[in-house]
This record gives structure tokens, sequence and C-alpha cells, in this order.
């Protein structure tokens, strides 16, 4: 038994020589001390001392979480000849020092917490691990700028990897932009070239306008169901003329990637630059799929590319890891009638500013407000529209770029227009970012910007103008501007696939849908489920040097893994009492990898031999989730590492 203090995290807390001191009688204890720091090297090498010294044939260490240094342990107990899966970690640090504030108090439960381990140790049996090997393959869930990344490097590194994009184009949020801060450069201009490359490189395969299906397997093998809905196009007969969108007569659906402020055809490419340079066929908007009149595309067409008939398709592929980069989107503002965003077009998003300014826009670049196409004189920005809210309908995190774009889209429209006033309403200026801070100091003093400390209460159409009734902090008042514009910054949230995905990658989320890494600090790209990697704002909110960063780090511990041949597994799988299987195939039906089929076998029960149905895992296969065993209603099934016997035998130690 062997005690850390972790420094004054355990030890401020917990006695430690008390603990050490009360193991010390438990059944099969030969030797108990304690460290300020059992995880360095010096105590590492007493370890292993004590294990020849004493012929050890187990370990407990009381420390911190098993998911910290369980691996470092066992790595101490192999190096002196011990089976590494006779180590058990008593977690007095997560689940005792923490959480408790009373010494004498944690320092009982630290005790019991040490007893229980050593209970389950005392009916540990060695364990030898199983190889699997792993499929050269990876594959991106979303195509911005985190996926685009993510696959370039992966690709770079020589590994075949595959982006599945559910828009007709990849790109994402950043092609919808007009220019990025701190540096204002062109957005498209940083973009496009990554789309065209990602698009030509020979070992990333593009699927647009499709869909993830279903995900079966584990790290190194997971199997993977794309559906690639139909364009009603054929990819490789289309030129990308654009005639078909030129004559379509159905125009009046709303713009996607122009936020709702133009319309576009039936039949569209979403921008100019989209990659795949092919259109696809809105069925909802296409008077041919509603009527079965019209087919102008299809005559037009001098290619004959568009074909009406086409379907859905299922594509099967087997991947060795997979990235999930599935982005974000504004919250809805729905819910934040106090600003009249549904009351008038002169209240719009960010991102539909964004498209405004936009040369390539609904409006080539011309900032004018959207109910009458004439120049803003006086326009009000509103920050934290939903973010750091203690209301249901809002999001209680920073979305941490809204301050700089906010910035931006000030400096932009005080340049380019002079004469024209703008207010900022915030309730904190956030700048951490490298030259973030001068970039904001130089929208204040250099443009003149209005920043106001404060919370706009109501904006009301009035007059032909939108008046904006507000708090200035500073000067402790209530003030009203007659505003041509409002722009609101709303929070931004995990895209709605999201949950969906997590669901069928058995990915951790948090509460907001943001998906949860395996480790804040020390694995920020990588999610609990093996071969599961985060990259971009599915992680959590972050701005695009952030998201490209993270992107190659998510790459690297992709290609670290497919340089593998083979990946050591965990030998804590299920197991089968056959006597005592009833052939039911709950087992079969909860477990989630697939490990599970059922076999005719002769089984020997109570002196009589007979062939009966019985439960096999293939323990190549087999995650150790448990699943099976809380299902199993005869009790048949059990995992190896964390049996029946051993949780009850833990159980009874923490209860006397």
């Amino acid at each position: 038994m062997f005690v850390c203090w972790c420094g004054s995290n355990i030890a401020a807390t917990v006695d430690v020589e008390a603990v050490t001191e009360a193991v010390r009688t438990e059944p099969g204890v030969v030797v108990a001390t304690n460290s300020q720091y059992m995880c360095s090297e010096g105590w590492q090498s007493s370890i292993r001392n004590a294990v020849a010294e004493h012929k050890l044939t187990g370990i407990v260490v009381c420390a911190c979480s098993p998911r910290m240094h369980e691996p470092t342990f066992r790595k101490a107990a192999a190096a002196a000849g011990m089976n590494p899966y006779m180590v058990e970690i008593a977690n007095i640090r997560e689940q005792c020092s923490w959480i408790h504030k009373d010494k004498p108090e944690a320092t009982e439960k630290a005790i019991i917490l040490a007893r229980a381990a050593v209970a389950k140790l005392n009916l540990d049996k060695p364990l030898t691990a199983g190889e699997s090997p792993v499929t050269k393959r990876a594959l991106v869930i979303g195509g911005g700028i985190a996926g685009i990344q993510t696959a370039l490097d992966i690709a770079d590194a020589g590994y075949e990897v595959d982006i599945v994009e559910k828009s007709p184009t990849i790109g994402g949020k950043m092609a919808m932009l007009d220019k990025t801060f701190p540096t204002l450069d062109c957005s498209a201009c940083i973009l496009t070239p990554k789309m065209v490359d990602a698009a030509a490189a020979e070992k990333i395969s593009l699927y647009t306008y499709s869909e993830v299906e279903s995900v079966k397997g584990f790290v190194g093998n997971f199997t993977v169901e794309i559906r690639k809905h139909a364009r009603s196009v054929n990819s490789e007969l289309c030129t990308g003329c654009g005639v078909c969108m030129e004559k379509c007569p159905s125009k009046k659906t709303k713009s996607e990637f122009n936020q709702g402020l133009s319309n576009r055809s039936a039949i569209y490419i979403p921008f100019a630059q989209a990659i795949p340079n092919v259109p696809v066929i809105d069925r909802e908007a296409c008077i041919k799929f509603q009527t079965g009149k019209c087919g102008v595309c299809e005559k037009v067409c001098t290619a004959k590319a568009v074909d009406y008939e086409q379907q859905d398709e299922i594509v099967t592929k087997q991947y060795g890891a997979i990235v999930a980069a599935t982005g974000f989107n504004p919250i809805k503002l729905d819910n934040f009638d106090e600003f009249a965003y549904s009351q008038s077009p002169d209240v719009i998003t960010s991102l539909e500013f964004e498209r405004l300014c936009n040369a390539a826009g609904p409006t080539k670049g011309h900032v004018v407000r959207p109910s009458d196409h004439e120049e803003p004189k006086t326009i009000v920005f509103v920050q934290c529209v939903g973010s750091r809210s203690t209301v249901d309908c809002g999001k209680t995190y920073c979305s941490k770029i809204c301050c700089m774009y906010t910035a931006k889209h000030a400096m932009l429209l005080r340049e380019k227009y002079p004469g024209t006033e703008v207010y900022v309403f915030y309730i904190d200026v956030r700048t951490p970012g490298k030259s973030f801070d001068e970039f904001y100091r130089r929208a204040v003093e250099e443009y003149n910007v209005h920043y106001v400390k404060g919370m706009v209460g109501k904006v009301a159409p009035e007059d032909g103008h939108l008046r904006v009734q507000a708090s200035d902090l500073i000067a402790d008042k209530q003030i009203i501007i007659d505003a041509d514009l409002v722009v609101l910054a709303p929070a931004i949230e995990p895209d709605p696939s999201a949950r969906a995905l997590g669901t069928m990658l058995t990915a951790s989320m948090d509460t907001n849908d943001f998906f949860t890494e395996a480790h804040p600090k020390l694995r920020p790209v990588e999610s609990p489920t093996a071969g599961i990697f985060l990259s971009g704002v599915c992680q959590g909110p972050k701005d695009i040097p952030d998201t490209v960063a993270q992107a190659g780090a998510a790459a690297s511990k992709v290609i670290g893994l497919l340089s593998k041949d083979k990946l050591i597994g965990n030998p804590c799988v299920a197991e089968c009492n056959e006597p005592l299987c009833n052939g039911c195939s709950a087992c079969e039906l909860v477990c989630p990898y697939g490990a599970i089929t059922y076999e005719e076998k002769p089984v020997f029960d109570h002196g009589v031999r007979e062939t009966r149905r019985v439960a096999s895992v293939n323990e190549a296969l087999c995650q150790g989730c448990g699943a099976c065993t809380v299902t199993c209603p005869s009790g048949a099934m059990d995992l190896k590492g964390f049996t029946n016997l051993q949780i009850m035998a833990e159980v009874d130690a923490i209860c006397r």
C-alpha cells in the first residue's frame, strides 16, 4: 500500500499518516508507506524495489484519479516483473480531499476507499492484454476550417482521410466571413486555397451533402455508414457552367449562405468558390419535384448531368480514427424579443452583417439597411446577446469571439463610411489573444468607436428608426439612441448534429452539447472514448487561430494512432459463465460494439453434458463497458478485473 500526499492536494485535507497506519492491518497488506509525490521517479523506483524485496503480488496506490496516473503505476509494476493489472488505484484526491473540508471526515473516507481497494485487489487475477490491427484511414466529420486543416495534416503524413460535410460544399462558417481579426486579411483568401488543396489532395476524399448514419466498432477498427444525399445532379458529368441556376424559374428560397438576406434558385451552388463546384437541387423548392412539371434545368443542361431519379446512397467504410469537427451555429433569437429581431428587418445578427460587408454578399459589400437599402448613419452593436446569461434561453458561458469581431465590424464601418456613428454596448471587453487588446484599442482610439459599458434594455421600431434604450454604467445614466441599424452578437452553440453524433461515437458531452475532452490540460483534443478526437468549436468556443492550432493537434494524435500496426487491447473484457447462461440474447442486444454473439456449444452443468445456446464474447471487439453484465438476468456475464465478487467485496469493505 502506497499513499501519496500529492503535495498539499491530499495532505491538506487527509491525514496521510493515519491512512497509512489504518491499512497496515488489512488482510494481505505486507508493506504500507507514504510519500509526498508517489508519481515521482524516485518513488517509482521505491515501488519497484518493494516489489522485488517483499515479493509483492499486487499494489494499491492511494493517490489521484486513475485517469491521470494509472498507466504510470502499471508501468512501474511491469518493470518490477509484476502483472500490470494487479495494480489498484484508490482515488483519495478527486473523490475525497478535493470535496471535503473537514479533515477527520476526509481521513475516515480515505481509509474506507483504501480498504475497498485492498478488498478488490485480493480477488484480482493477472490479465493479459490482446492485440488488434489498425485500419490506416481516418474520418473527419465536418468540412469547416477545423475539418479541412485536420484532414490536410493527416493526408500530408501519408494517410488516407475522408471528410464528411452535411452541406453541399466544404468551407463552413469561415467561408461566410469578410475579414478576419486581428490582421483584417480576407477570409476567402485564406480559406479558398485550403479548400482547393483538400479537393486536390490524393489522400483526401470529400463526401459533401452527406451525413454519418451509424458508427460501430472501436479504436483502430471503426465501421461507419455514410449517407450521401441525392444531389439530383451527376457530379462526374457536371461542368459547373451555372446555366441551370440561371434558367431555374424557382428563385424564392432564402439563401442559407447569405443568412436569408437574398434568394437563391431551387438548383444552386452555395457560393462562387464552393467545392465541389456542383449544384444541388433543393427538392422542397423544386417545381419538378413538387408538381411533376417544369424540368427546365434538365433541358438546358448540355452535359446531361441533371438526374431527377438519383437516390440517397449508403457508403460503408472502415476507419482507424475519427475526428469530430462539427462546428457551431449562432443561437436562435426567438426568445430575445426585447431586441426586436423578429419585428424589424433592420435588427440583424453579426453573421448577417458579415454577409452585408462581403463583396460577394447580397449587397456586393455595401452596408445598407435591409428594409429600404439606404446607408445607415447610426449603428448600434449589442454584445453578449445570450452569452454569459443567467436566464434559461441563454448560455452561461462566454462565446469568446464576439468582442473581437464586433471591434472588427466597427473599424471596417468607420473606415468605409467615416461619417457613420458607431456605438458598442458591452458588459466587459474580453481580448485575451495575441495582439487582440491592441486591436480593440485601435477601434476606440483611432476609429473613434463609442464603447459604452452597459446593457441594452429594449430596441423598439419607431418612425423609420430603431429606438435603443440602454444604460451607461460609467456615467450612471439611461441613454436613448435613434439608430438606423442594430447588430446583435448572439452566443454561439454547437451544431445541432453534435448531440446525435456524440451518441453514435459514445463520446462524452457537457450540458451545453460541447464535446468533452479526456483531460482539459493534458489531453485537450482527445475524447474519453479511445480513437475519437476533437477539432474546433465542437469542443468549445474558439477563434480561427485556436481552431487551426487544435486541428493540427488532433491530426498529430490521429497520425500517432495510425502509425501503429497493432494496438494493445483492454484485458478487462466480458466473459460468459456458460453453465449459467440461458441464451436470452439480452447481452447481445445491449452491446454497443457488437462483441457478443451466440453459439450452440456443449456445456457441462451439474454432472449433465448438453448442447446449449450460450453467449460468446469476441475479446478483440469488447471494450469492457460492462453493459452486458448489468443486463444479464441470470448473472452469467461478468467483467474481468471488475467481477461481481470484486465489486461486492468492495461494498463489504466499505460497510464494515
